[in-house]
């Protein structure tokens, strides 16, 4: 019992036992409450018509074979389909949830690993390893956007991250063997989420590791052979059987245009040049609050700190040579960056302590600025008093007052307990969440479109009574989040029919101002494609 009040009477604890708290309520809160969104459709469908057709090997959309992407996150998917019996938007997100809170978790035990336990006189401050777990977490493209989709980027992000950090722990110790066994295990299940960026990244972080530890021979060794021949068998294995249905000519080409397409190749060397200069900006705009630590970059000491500390340069060179792909490609999203965040926020943390220890005046600026976003996301947590749409909430005032009240004590906290600032930032902006999920999300279900696709497209299917739907020539496009819900609801694959006799008994997904032939419309359904709108038909 002198143990636990011991704990307890520790900030760190505290704050520790605070976030755990608002963890999952953060996460987790109205999930599944807006409709899916672009590729989030694809993933879900993708899976559900592997469910329906029993055919594992073969992505299909629309009943046509999708080269695109790989099945492993389908996979997983449908796995998570058939153990929960559900398809619903909640299950296509949680995917995403369980891989970041996985992510996180390695992103603590690489940090507390090569921070705290080897170099624990360079890093002397306990919640180093937390920390740039938590930064990576609560930053904003993570906290409001990634976190929220059933995307693949974040499982492949981890897959990735992860094998950085086996390259650096395996080739610390000589354990040349391991390095290159479990670096080409991680990339081949990297190359089954995401295909051929899997390679890329895993060429670049070997060439960079040999080159700075200057033992570039090992790249020409038996144990690198034997790291490409688990490469090949676990990838193999797949493509084998895939190329007894399917061939695999078209695959690899469509593989190859997938990576081709957003480079110089498609756009041209204007909006190349352009997107090498912005890029930087951009990125530290997406990845806000945590990236204004990167004005310590800036110190003229700060390549001999981060030379001092091993692993700390370990960070800043594979983030600087894997970033580089990216950087030269002009359409470039956010979420690609998610593996390269933790390498950045580990060495400006870093930074950030080792100038908190030498009293430097930066140090001020920038908590000063956090406390400033502190101080706004008091002012924020009121403003559903004052604005109708969110005025209209469940316990309005039971929330308001959870949110201001847990803010002003944290704040209270920021300033009382200086030696935790980083940490008591962290778990305000996680209440800043919670509060997004509480009056953000629920106004967005009655004004983002995405929300009245998956209205007119349930309410045609109960005019169908659930029979299936064939999409009449091109009349949908590409357009799967329709799909998705139109499949979830029937239970049957939407396919394509071009030409022949049309079946009068069944019902066509057709679109009126480009297909002419005489039909009975029955419902009508709303497209994202320019705000579009299909008709469900029977053909006369």
């Amino acid at each position: 019992m002198k143990r636990l009040r011991s704990l307890l009477a520790n900030p760190q604890t505290l704050l520790i036992l605070a976030g755990g708290l608002l963890l999952l309520p953060a996460l987790l809160t109205n999930l599944g409450l807006l409709a899916l969104y672009a590729d989030e459709g694809i993933r879900a469908q993708v899976a559900m018509e592997m469910d329906i057709s029993g055919d594992l090997i073969t992505p299909r959309l629309f009943g046509e074979p999708y080269y695109n992407k790989p099945p492993l996150y389908n996979w997983l998917l449908l796995t998570l389909f058939q153990l929960t019996g559900r398809t619903d938007e909640f299950i296509v997100r949680l995917p995403t949830v369980l891989f970041l809170l996985a992510y996180v978790s390695t992103i603590y035990l690489a940090v507390r690993k090569h921070l705290k336990t080897i170099h624990a006189t360079d890093c002397p401050l306990p919640t180093a390893e937390l920390l740039t777990a938590l930064a990576f977490l609560t930053c904003g493209r993570i906290l409001y956007y990634d976190s929220m989709l059933g995307l693949i980027d974040t499982s492949f992000s981890w897959v990735i991250y992860g094998m950085f950090m086996v390259i650096y722990s395996e080739g610390e110790k000589d354990r040349y063997g391991r390095l290159f066994t479990g670096a080409y295990l991680l990339a081949a299940i990297g190359f089954l989420l995401k295909a051929l960026p899997a390679l890329v990244f895993l060429g670049i972080a070997l060439l960079t590791y040999f080159i700075w530890v200057k033992k570039w021979r090992k790249l020409f060794s038996w144990a690198h052979l034997g790291g490409m021949a688990v490469f090949g068998v676990v990838v193999g294995s797949y493509y084998a059987l895939y190329a007894q249905q399917n061939g695999l000519s078209t695959l690899l080409g469509i593989m190859f245009d997938e990576s081709a397409k957003r480079t110089f190749v498609e756009h041209g060397l204007g909006k190349t040049v352009l997107h090498l200069f912005t890029f930087p900006f951009e990125t530290l705009y997406h990845f806000l609050p945590w990236t204004l630590l990167a004005v310590y970059l800036f110190r003229r000491d700060v390549l001999a700190k981060i030379k001092a500390n091993r692993f700390i340069t370990w960070n800043a060179l594979v983030l600087m040579t894997t970033i580089l792909p990216y950087w030269a490609s002009v359409e470039v999203y956010p979420r690609y960056l998610l593996m390269h965040m933790p390498l950045l926020f580990t060495v400006l943390l870093f930074l950030h302590q080792k100038n908190k220890e030498a009293g430097t005046a930066m140090v001020c600026w920038v908590e000063g600025a956090f406390q400033v976003i502190c101080w706004g996301m008091l002012a924020a947590s009121f403003v559903p008093l004052f604005v109708n749409e969110f005025a209209q909430q469940q316990n309005l005032y039971p929330k308001v007052a959870f949110m201001s009240i847990a803010t002003a004590l944290l704040i209270w906290c920021y300033r009382k307990w200086a030696a935790h600032r980083m940490l008591v930032f962290a778990v305000v902006l996680l209440i800043g969440r919670i509060g997004f999920n509480w009056f953000v999300i629920p106004n967005r279900v009655g004004v983002d479109f995405n929300n009245e696709v998956r209205k007119t497209t349930l309410a045609a299917t109960d005019k169908m009574g659930n029979s299936p739907i064939v999409i009449y020539k091109n009349s949908l496009g590409f357009q799967p989040v329709t799909g998705y819900y139109f499949t979830r609801e029937t239970g049957q694959i939407m396919r394509k029919q071009n030409d022949g006799d049309f079946d009068k008994s069944l019902f066509y997904l057709m679109d009126t101002t480009q297909y002419t032939r005489p039909h009975e419309t029955v419902a009508k359904v709303r497209i994202m494609w320019r705000d579009g709108e299909l008709a469900v038909v029977k053909i006369k």
